[in-house]
């Protein structure tokens, strides 16, 4: 997509004059932005009210299109808003759909907007129930054929699979953009996505404060600096248990409830956990992803699932973070396409099932499942900061650092829940005394790496308790060291393999890529403690997370010989 695409979609889903502008020159932009071509008028009823099996009901908005008989329904279930000046994102999609002759069922999840009165807005808790009902209820009115899809981002996409654990017959295609269906819960051993997390609050409580014009809600739901000036009191705030005063000046319950239920087996998050009944969907889904998004590893095992169950699933990965407005603009164009082959039978889905975009090389290549067939490389760590094929000969010395959470390792780039986020400068990250770095010579042929990557560190540590963190960058001819992915891991006592001169083989797993590092350039790893405020930083003591105030620093001991092959192992695949 160009800057011309992206600045009229942005431009169309942050102002109330660009819905107008939209629907008045509805054909130019659809060539623009390479949708179908618009088929019908769209009648629209506000306010209707949906009912629940508690007796409650959900209020939503029905786009009609204006062509004869019954016909299918796209349904969009979102927190966010569905209508008004707030609603602009869900009210764009709702449009497009409907033009193309779908009926478009558009409502606020329960406890948020319209839906207020049904009872408080708890993430995840009522999805299930709640979407099966309006489902049921679409397939009931005399405009249905019957059939339903679902079609959103993020938690919009996460509701779906919320009603497709259901059973529910009505439901014929699903379509989730950078999600996954299970968003609740900590990390292994307690770890805190805290950025994340308070970021997604501020986004739910700035949308629902009256006081704020439409301009202000938005700059302070979605703009990073905006955000950063509210949110900078809690970051470095202990204990975390208190984070939501320092941020909001009061307690604020749902925060409290996801501290206190940090494992993520917890019964409390296991009763919103879908991912056991993913293999059990029958409706056809094409999952959109981004290779910087917050949920890419979990979609990936969504696919997995499907995959396994025989399901046949699409999937299509593009270069984008999760608040990139290109991941909609392609699930819109890519939802169209499904949903257009299995409700109304027109068309057919691409002939391979994996899109994936290769930074890098700026080019989509097409397989027929995820991950393409690659050749494990490792690349071995070596003193001196070197990266090499080879592993590092005997007796090569260990490389030290000290992590202190006093002063905790920050995060750069990546997947965030912010503008923040994707592909940045790591150097001033790498300058750090805390930050480890290995670097290959500079490449005289391409690598081209598609899939999983993993890191494999033999380390020591002063403390039990500690983090190891590992991120691939990509060092371009001009300096520049380009993140591409990373990953973390939380050490408790036990964890890791232990070995007889105390050091632990540990392995992180890094997230997924599809990245060629050209000619001239350069394979980076950088090794850390941390990523503060992404991960919660470890204060090293084994306090429990939600309430611990001690700091302890850790001296942290990487190995790289003979006896400990360190490696950055990476799927390559032919250019």
């Amino acid at each position: 997509m160009n800057k011309k695409e992206l600045s009229i979609l942005g431009v169309a889903a942050l102002s109330l004059g660009g819905l107008l502008a939209y629907a008045r020159r509805r054909q130019l932009l659809a060539r623009l932005l390479d949708l179908p071509p618009v088929r019908n008028g769209v009648t629209v009823t506000t306010g209707v009210r949906v009912p629940m099996p508690d007796g409650t009901t959900l209020a939503a908005d029905h786009y009609q299109p204006q062509v004869p008989g019954r016909g299918p329904t796209v349904l969009i279930r979102t927190p966010y808003g569905r209508g008004g000046r707030d609603g602009i994102p869900a009210r764009l999609s709702a449009y497009c759909f409907a033009e193309r002759g779908y009926h478009v069922i558009a409502q606020d999840t329960r406890g948020r907007f319209d839906s207020a009165a049904a009872g408080e807005f708890e993430p995840y808790v009522h999805e299930a129930a709640d979407g099966a009902a309006t489902i049921a209820w679409i397939a009931g009115q005399p405009w249905s054929d019957g059939q339903v899809a679902m079609w959103g981002a993020s938690y919009v996409g996460y509701v779906q699979w919320a009603a497709a654990s259901s059973g529910t017959p009505y439901l014929k295609a699903l379509l989730p953009i950078i999600t996954q269906a299970h968003l609740g819960g900590s990390l292994p051993h307690g770890q805190v996505y805290l950025d994340r997390t308070l970021r997604w609050m501020l986004i739910l409580d700035s949308l629902s404060r009256p006081d704020l014009t439409p301009w202000q809600r938005m700059q302070r739901a979605y703009v990073a600096p905006a955000q950063d000036q509210v949110l900078a009191a809690g970051f470095d705030h202990l204990p975390l248990a208190t984070v939501d005063e320092a941020v909001f000046g009061r307690p604020v319950p749902l925060y409290r409830r996801w501290l206190a239920h940090p494992a993520v087996d917890d019964p409390y998050w296991q009763a919103v956990d879908f991912r056991a009944r993913v293999a059990s969907v029958t409706a056809p889904v094409h999952l959109v992803a981004g290779w910087y998004d917050i949920f890419l590893s979990g979609q990936l095992a969504d696919y997995s699932a499907l995959a396994a169950a025989g399901a046949g699933p699409y999937l299509t990965i593009g270069p984008w973070t999760h608040m990139d407005l290109r991941n909609q603009l392609h699930g819109l164009r890519e939802g169209l396409r499904w949903f257009d082959a299995y409700l109304l039978g027109r068309g057919r889905p691409r002939a391979q099932a994996v899109r994936l975009y290769v930074m890098g090389a700026d080019e989509w290549r097409e397989y027929p499942a995820w991950p393409p067939p690659a050749t494990e490389m490792a690349y071995h760590l070596h003193p001196a900061g070197l990266l090499l094929a080879d592993p590092a000969p005997a007796g090569a010395l260990p490389d030290h650092y000290r992590y202190d959470p006093a002063d905790p390792t920050p995060n750069l780039g990546g997947p965030l829940l912010s503008g923040h986020a994707g592909p940045r400068d790591n150097r001033p990250l790498e300058a750090r005394p805390d930050v480890l770095t290995y670097t290959t010579p500079k490449l005289t042929r391409p690598v081209t790496v598609i899939g999983p990557v993993r890191l494999v560190l033999y380390v020591r540590s002063s403390l039990e308790h500690t983090d190891f963190f590992g991120r691939l960058c990509d060092v371009q001819p001009s300096g520049e060291s380009i993140n591409i992915c990373d990953g973390i891991l939380r050490l408790v006592p036990g964890s890791g393999e232990p070995r007889p001169d105390g050091s632990r083989r540990i392995v992180v797993e890094l997230a997924a890529t599809a990245y060629a590092f050209r000619p001239g350039h350069q394979i980076r790893l950088l090794v850390a403690s941390g990523a503060h405020p992404r991960f919660a930083r470890n204060l090293g003591t084994g306090e429990p997370p939600q309430s611990g105030t001690r700091l302890a620093a850790a001296d942290q001991t990487i190995y790289h010989d003979a006896a400990h092959p360190s490696a950055i192992c990476l799927p390559c695949v032919m250019p």
